[in-house]
């Protein structure tokens, strides 16, 4: 960065760019005005200023020597405050349209935006349809979005006048708040902190997308009101591919496909809980298999602990003062509250509390595929994507200060490779810092954070953070996947927490007899096993992994005649511990091998005459690919290898390694026994 020059002008304003040049301005400058200076190209495209660190619209003066990022429709910031100020043109667009409509608020979400609003009556596609056209007629205007900032009594005057009652509760809530900033769309006028975009040029590239319910301040217990959901890009073309990507995943939605391929289904009877098909049943139960050996192999054990605990326990935990909202009590007729546990963290607590622990015994990594109750709204329920009631892959690490570090590398490692091996190639880390609703002191939470970093920066991994996103209790690493149509799912999650072992009073006996607080690790890989069920199936299309599929080789018969054939084919292949199934309806075979493909069964095998009579089997994929006509014990070879786990070549090394440890030990003799056993 080029050194700041010195001014003659002692009054002269001093704007330094982000590649270290220098602008000099006599008098007060708006953030248009700098672009302005450097060129009409960028002025064209400035949507707001970053000052310093801090947001501000195009029309915002600087009145002081400052440092100054422009930002335009590229920048990530830019996009979103192209799409907060769509969500103010469904305002202008519906406020014509709807006079009697009442506006609550428009945030920016993932990708898009939506409003809430309140109105006489439920919105109609047709309604939608004639919002969206409303606002493109605006955005053809190529209005100026206007900002005045304005006293807090000017601002209740102005929407007491527009009967905007929504609006005065928000103020309501910004008791210290003297001054706020007003939007203007021509007639129609917002509250916001901003920035937004300096006219609606910028907005062209957006579409509505959905129309659902919504309740004031999130609470079911208050009045219902409408949101219109949108989307909105820097140009068309983002936008094309966006819709072509919602399209894709329209396809792969796997509520639609759990219906075609009969895994799952949800009914009000026990809303937000799972009703599991067999089939969808054998995949759940495969993933849990396969995380167990990931598990055994990496020194953890298997542990379990109540569905139903004392309100004590999670007052001592903490949740009960900063969770209570989302869990499922109730009160017995001796007066004890109960709770369903929304965590599996105190059980394990207390698995550890019991029987005192030296530091000889730690690490000890305590795994638990636990039962957990959350009480979601209705309104965010979401298939096997948001559910009430649901299945972790929890295990806590209790380890000493010193081995916090390689513990926390080892899980990071571990997480990395397990998602690998289900296809996830993109996975990001983000670290969630110390929320404001927390417990501990902030030397303890330096102390975890900096482990976090520590971890990373010595595996060499680039992260991201999410400030104050951190749960109450401590810092955790969130694992971020990134499916086949590029979107993207949080999922695994790792914390770090000196809280609850304080809390509970956990200990071990170091090595001079003292006791120690053990650090606790909180690790979830799959996280939720329904959510990450629901995320195979859409990232696969439906196409799950041959080691996975419910049905791993369906056997066809060609006619009635063929039947026995069949069966006995089927059984050969289910002894040989593969899922198997029989076809042996009255069909033609073309029509079993459409059906078949549809359920994507990895592998058809047809059997004929000519199959009966030389005691093979023709070989086919799901997509068509023709393998050729194979003997029944060359065809149970080659499915055993394509559907083999896996993780099953990595324990097969890594047994083979301490054989060979062990083989290769001066010390001893290798027993028959032990290398068996190895």
């Amino acid at each position: 960065m080029s050194a700041m020059p010195e001014s003659p002008d002692r009054n002269a304003i001093t704007v330094t760019l982000p590649d270290g040049s220098h602008r000099q301005f006599a008098h007060p400058v708006s953030i248009l005005d700098v672009a302005q200076a450097i060129g009409p190209g960028l002025a064209k495209n400035t949507v707001a200023g970053r000052l310093h660190d801090r947001l501000v619209d195009a029309s915002d003066l600087i009145d002081h020597d400052a440092t100054l990022h422009i930002i335009t429709p590229k920048d990530e910031e830019g996009l979103e405050i192209i799409r907060h100020s769509c969500a103010h043109l469904v305002g202008h667009a519906v406020k014509q349209l709807y006079p009697a409509a009442k506006m609550v608020i428009g945030p920016v979400i993932d990708e898009g935006f939506y409003y809430d609003i309140a109105y006489e009556r439920p919105f109609t596609p047709e309604d939608m349809a004639a919002i969206e056209q409303r606002m493109k007629e605006l955005i053809a205007k190529d209005y100026d979005v206007v900002k005045r900032m304005t006293p807090r009594t000017e601002v209740i005057k102005l929407f007491q006048e527009r009967g905007e009652d929504y609006k005065l509760r928000l103020i309501d809530d910004m008791p210290g708040e003297t001054q706020m900033g007003l939007y203007f769309h021509e007639e129609y006028v917002d509250m916001c902190r901003g920035p937004h975009v300096p006219n609606t040029r910028f907005l062209k590239a957006f579409k509505l997308t959905k129309l659902a319910g919504a309740y004031w301040r999130g609470d079911a217990r208050n009045e219902q009101l409408q949101r219109i959901y949108g989307t909105a890009w820097a140009d068309k073309k983002q936008l094309d591919a966006y819709i072509q990507r919602m399209e894709e995943a329209e396809k792969r939605d796997h509520r639609k496909l759990g219906r075609e391929l009969d895994l799952f289904h949800f009914q009000e009877d026990a809303p937000g809980a799972v009703f599991w098909h067999p089939r969808g049943w054998t995949v759940f139960q495969e993933l849990i298999a396969y995380m167990r050996r990931r598990q055994q192999d990496a020194g953890y054990v298997e542990v379990n602990s109540p569905d139903v605990m004392d309100r004590s326990l999670w007052e001592i935990s903490g949740h009960w003062q900063n969770y209570q909202q989302h869990m499922f009590t109730t009160e017995t007729e001796d007066g004890r509250s109960l709770a369903l546990k929304p965590m599996n963290c105190p059980g394990s607590v207390l698995l550890y509390r019991h029987g005192l622990k030296s530091y000889r015994d730690l690490p000890i990594r305590m795994g638990e595929f636990g039962k957990v109750h959350r009480y979601e709204p209705s309104g965010a329920l979401h298939g096997l994507l948001r559910v009430r009631h649901f299945t972790q892959d929890d295990a806590h690490i209790y380890c000493t200060p010193q081995q916090m570090d390689a513990e926390c590398r080892t899980v990071v490692a571990l997480t990395l490779d397990i998602y690998r091996q289900f296809g996830f190639e993109d996975v990001r880390i983000k670290l969630s810092t110390r929320p404001d609703n927390r417990i501990g002191d902030d030397a303890t939470w330096d102390l975890l954070e900096g482990a976090l970093v520590q971890a990373l920066h010595g595996m060499g991994l680039a992260y991201g953070i999410n400030p104050g996103e951190g749960a109450f209790y401590g810092p955790k690493l969130e694992f971020v996947l990134r499916d086949a149509i590029g979107r993207d799912w949080q999922c695994g999650t790792l914390q770090v927490d000196m809280n609850l072992p304080e809390r509970f009073g956990i200990e071990y006996v170091d090595e001079v007899g003292q006791r120690k607080r053990p650090v606790m690790l909180h690790r979830a890989l799959f996280g939720s096993l329904e959510r990450f069920t629901g995320i195979l199936i859409e990232h696969h299309a439906g196409k799950l992994p041959a080691w996975l599929a419910p049905v791993q080789a369906m056997v066809l018969s060609i006619t009635e005649a063929h039947a026995a054939y069949t069966e006995d084919l089927a059984q050969l292949l289910r002894g040989a511990g593969l899922r198997a199934e029989a076809d042996v309806r009255n069909e033609k075979v073309g029509y079993k091998i459409r059906e078949q493909t549809l359920q994507r069964t990895p592998f058809l095998l047809v059997a004929g005459a000519e199959e009966v009579a030389t005691g093979t089997l023709a070989l086919r994929t799901h997509d068509g690919k023709d393998l050729g006509t194979l003997g029944v014990a060359e065809a149970i070879a080659f499915l055993r290898a394509q559907t083999e786990v896996p993780d099953a070549t990595a324990r097969q090394a890594a047994q083979a390694e301490r054989l060979l440890r062990l083989v290769a030990a001066p010390s001893r003799t290798t027993t028959p026994s032990e290398a068996v056993s190895a």
